[in-house]
């Protein structure tokens, strides 16, 4: 048994971290406000080009945050992608409002153009037609960003952007984050950069921002007193998480780079392995951080090897694997809510797997990684 366990997408400090957490204690805002924040804040709005972003201390926050500006109250429809993380959907009913799930279509993996028209008709039909639609960049990988917004603005939908795994994505050379009315990033220890916990939204107005500060902050109105006329949260970044985003943003290129190398590694290693497939972009339009390297494995094409074969053998050589998003209308929690599409989404769950991707894996890492998969597959 192999010591040192090969993770996931494990957090990868830069350097200079340390410098602005020390900032922080020296100027003494150890506070949910402070510089490291306002220039965190500014760094990343430099980066993507456009918007506003406001730093919180989770995407989850983000996303429940971004349902109220768009406002989705109690009793609401609010569509959402199937095959993402419960944390795309657990705000919907933070809110008192009811997802509708939507199916994946099979080149990006993510919300299908089709289904979701589908699913807006037959709601305007039943008399209720959606307050917003969450779609979802999975894996780092653009959703169809054209189609999807076609149909929003026939129906005119508003769309919160869920960019939790794809900071460092775009499209057509614009940055994920940046094409819906609210986005949505997350910086947890997975992510491609961290603040080991935290997230941020992307308005695109100051006014807006300044709502979602406030209401970040517990909403408490201008007054000598504590006084609020809004429900509020407590859900700003801390100055001190905010000191290692600075820190991280400056190595996030780097990053980048790193995990689409490590994206070009499974590529190369599955290239003559007859019924393993490696997610890749559908075209040069899309640019993917490939945040997770992710394939799929076909037992029919591979004399019986599923992906559940290759994870557990990935586990006794201490290597952490894991199968994709399962999809939420599967999940316990929300299998009682309406569900459009087919068996996409549940087929990519059935046959998928993550597999190493962080930007801190070494040759080492990688040389024991091909090892067990040219082991498996008697290469």
């Amino acid at each position: 048994m192999y010591k040192n366990k090969i993770w996931l997408s494990a957090p990868h400090m830069g350097g200079s971290e340390q410098k602005y957490i020390q900032e922080a204690f020296d100027s003494n805002w150890i506070a949910p406000v402070g510089d490291n924040i306002n220039y965190f804040e500014h760094n990343i709005e430099t980066y993507l080009g456009s918007g506003y972003v406001a730093a919180l201390n989770s995407g989850t926050s983000a996303i429940h945050l971004g349902l109220i500006l768009l406002g989705v109250q109690a009793g609401d429809a609010v569509l959402c992608q199937s095959m993402t993380f419960s944390a795309s959907a657990n705000p919907i009913l933070y809110q008192g409002a009811i997802p509708i799930f939507i199916d994946s279509e099979s080149d990006t993996w993510n919300l299908c153009p089709i289904a979701l028209e589908e699913a807006i008709v037959d709601s305007i039909t039943k008399g209720k037609k959606p307050k917003a639609i969450i779609a979802v960049h999975l894996y780092g990988i653009p959703y169809k960003i054209d189609e999807v917004r076609m149909v929003a603005d026939k129906y005119s939908i508003p769309i919160l952007e869920d960019s939790a795994e794809a900071l460092g994505s775009s499209y057509n050379g614009k940055k994920c984050g940046t094409f819906g009315d609210i986005g949505v990033f997350s910086f947890n220890g997975s992510k491609i950069i961290t603040t080991s916990s935290g997230g941020a939204i992307v308005t695109n107005s100051e006014k807006l921002k300044e709502k979602a500060i406030f209401l970040a902050t517990q909403a408490r109105d201008e007054a000598p007193h504590y006084q609020h006329s809004e429900i509020g949260y407590n859900y700003r970044m801390s100055n001190i998480c905010a000191g290692i985003g600075r820190g991280q943003m400056e190595v996030l290129e780097e990053y980048i780079d790193l995990r689409r190398n490590m994206h070009a590694f499974y590529v190369d290693l599955f290239a003559a392995i007859e019924g393993v497939t490696v997610f890749t972009v559908p075209n040069a339009n899309y640019f993917s951080n490939y945040w997770l390297s992710t394939i799929l494995v076909h037992p029919s094409e591979t004399n019986g090897i599923s992906r559940e074969t290759l994870r557990l053998a990935l586990e006794t050589a201490n290597i952490e694997s894991r199968p994709l998003w399962k999809p939420m209308h599967l999940q316990p929690v929300f299998c009682k809510y309406v569900y459009y599409g087919s068996n996409i989404s549940e087929t990519l769950f059935n046959n998928g797997l993550c597999l190493p991707s962080g930007s801190n894996l070494s040759e080492t890492d990688r040389a024991r990684i091909k090892s067990i998969v040219l082991k498996l597959f008697n290469k």
